[in-house]
């Protein structure tokens, strides 16, 4: 397809388009002339991706540029291409080495991957900025005075695990493994909000039934 006609499938401006193979977020087209370039489907799914990335997750253009580096990058191993495309993503604060109760959700979080049996994810520990964010996330718990308990947060990540299970499932749906990264990549910004959209809602159904409306 030529670029007026990816523009038109996309839903994106020929000129953003071409601001956005100027940016080397999208790879160049399959040259037929000096002057015309031919695109494919793998284009526009591209494109999908990118508008995700800067329209919902409101990324810049250099950690766009980042995240499909890693999603392209065919050396990496999937575990690790999906890993590293995602560890570039935003994500929550990083905990405070200064606030005293840092070192005790440190502990804690250890104590919880060791109850979840999560070995891969406990041997990679604060390299992964997902860990560093829970670690914070129960730091503030502590701060603040709110109740914190392993056994509970065990319950929960027992059930995001059985979305993550489904999250691959639909990802390895996709006949290449850069389809998949790109799925997976384009999921977590997508999906993440609509999932604390249902968490939020089933709260508010399992009130209604046990207190009434």
């Amino acid at each position: 397809m030529r670029l007026s006609e990816l523009s038109e499938l996309s839903g994106i401006p020929a000129a953003t388009i071409k601001y956005y193979l100027r940016e080397q977020l999208l790879p160049p087209g399959h040259r037929i002339s000096a002057t015309q370039a031919d695109y494919d489907e793998s284009h526009l799914r591209r494109l999908r991706l990118v508008r995700a990335l800067i329209q919902v997750g409101r990324l810049p253009v250099a950690t766009v540029r980042e995240v499909l580096g890693h999603v392209d990058d065919a050396s990496l191993g999937r575990t690790i291409r999906l890993g590293a495309a995602l560890w570039s993503l935003p994500h929550g604060p990083e905990p405070d080495d200064e606030a005293p109760e840092t070192a005790t959700a440190r502990a804690e979080v250890d104590r919880l991957l060791d109850q979840l049996g999560w070995e891969s994810v406990r041997e990679i520990g604060e390299l992964s900025p997902v860990h560093r964010s829970l670690v914070a996330s129960v730091a503030t718990l502590l701060r603040f005075g709110y109740p914190y308990e392993v056994g509970y947060l065990v319950q929960q990540a027992e059930l995001m695990y059985q979305v993550a299970v489904q999250d691959l499932d639909m990802m390895e749906t996709h006949p290449s493994e850069k389809e998949q990264v790109e799925t997976a990549v384009a999921a977590t910004v997508l999906y993440e909000p609509l999932l604390t959209s249902l968490h939020r809602l089933a709260q508010e159904e399992e009130s209604a039934r046990r207190y009434g409306l």
